[in-house]
C-alpha cells in the first residue's frame, strides 16, 4: 500500500510551500514508501521516536492511528511502549498509553451484543435467567443486592418478556421495576401496553396478572425489587401470544 500525504499543502501549501513539499513529496512520498522496511516497522520506528522525543501531541495520535490501520495490534503497540519506556522513561511511556488506549478502543465493536449492552447500564447483565423456562426468549438475571430489600437487573434481548404472572402475599409484597436501558414494555391485564425507556418506574400491586419484557427491535434492563411479603410467591401462567406480542411498535 502506497502512502500519500496532503497535510502539508492543505494546511501550509500557501504559507510555507516549501515545508509543504518537503512533508508531503520527501518524507511521506519517498521515504515512507522506500521499499527497505515494510510500512508497519516504519509506523513503530516512527511511534517510538516520538515517544522518545517527547512529542505527545496530536501528530503521535495521527502515527498510532496510522499504525493500527497498517496492523499493528493492541497487544503488539502495549510490547512496544512498554519496552521503550524502559530506555525513554516512565513519564513518556504513561502519556503514549493514555493516547494508545483511545486509539486501540475507538469504534471498535463489542464481541456480541450483549456485550455492547453491557457498555450502555451501569448494572452487570449476570448470567442466563435460572427462570428461563417462564419466558419467551433470553433473559440474564444479576443480583445486585441481598440486603433490607432484594434487587436484581433483569436484562431481555429484543423480543424476550416473561409469560403473564401475579405477585401473591398474605400481606406486604408486589414488586417495583426502574428500567435501566433499552426499550420495553409492561402490561396488566385488561389494559393498554405501556412503553419502558431508562427512568421509568413500573409499581406493581401483588395479585394484579402482568407481564414485561423487551421491545422487538432492543435490548432491555429493568431493575426488579422485590418488597417484603407474609408468605409470598409468584403464580406463573400463559405466555404472551404472538398476535398480541406483534402489535406492539
Amino acid at each position: 500500500m502506497k502512502i500519500t500525504q496532503t497535510a502539508g499543502r492543505d494546511q501550509l501549501g500557501d504559507f510555507a510551500p516549501m515545508f509543504a513539499h518537503l512533508n508531503d513529496d520527501v518524507l511521506f512520498g519517498e521515504v515512507w514508501n522506500a521499499e527497505a522496511i515494510d510500512i508497519k516497522t516504519k509506523c513503530i520506528i516512527t511511534v517510538v521516536s516520538l515517544m522518545a522525543s517527547g512529542i505527545t501531541d496530536s501528530s503521535l495520535t495521527y502515527h498510532l492511528q496510522n499504525a493500527k490501520a497498517h496492523g499493528v495490534t493492541k497487544e503488539e503497540i502495549a510490547a512496544i511502549i512498554t519496552h521503550a519506556t524502559m530506555y525513554t522513561g516512565w513519564p513518556k511511556g504513561w502519556a503514549v498509553f493514555r493516547q494508545a488506549k483511545e486509539v486501540w478502543n475507538e469504534r471498535e465493536p463489542a464481541s456480541s451484543e450483549k456485550e455492547r449492552f453491557q457498555k450502555e447500564i451501569f448494572f452487570p447483565i449476570g448470567e442466563p435467567n435460572p427462570y428461563g423456562k417462564y419466558f419467551v426468549g433470553q433473559s440474564y438475571l444479576a443480583q445486585v443486592s441481598k440486603e433490607q430489600i432484594p434487587v436484581f437487573n433483569v436484562t431481555f434481548e429484543p423480543g424476550c418478556r416473561n409469560n403473564w404472572h401475579i405477585h401473591n402475599s398474605k400481606s406486604g409484597g408486589g414488586q417495583m421495576l426502574i428500567c435501566v436501558g433499552g426499550r420495553g414494555w409492561y402490561q396488566e391485564e385488561g389494559k393498554d401496553a405501556v412503553e419502558l425507556l431508562p427512568g421509568s418506574v413500573v409499581n406493581i400491586p401483588v395479585g394484579v396478572k402482568h407481564w414485561h419484557g423487551a421491545a422487538k427491535d432492543s435490548w432491555f434492563s429493568h431493575l426488579a425489587l422485590e418488597i417484603p411479603a407474609e408468605e409470598g410467591s409468584t403464580t406463573w401462567c400463559e405466555p404472551v401470544s404472538e398476535e398480541d406480542y406483534g402489535k406492539l411498535n
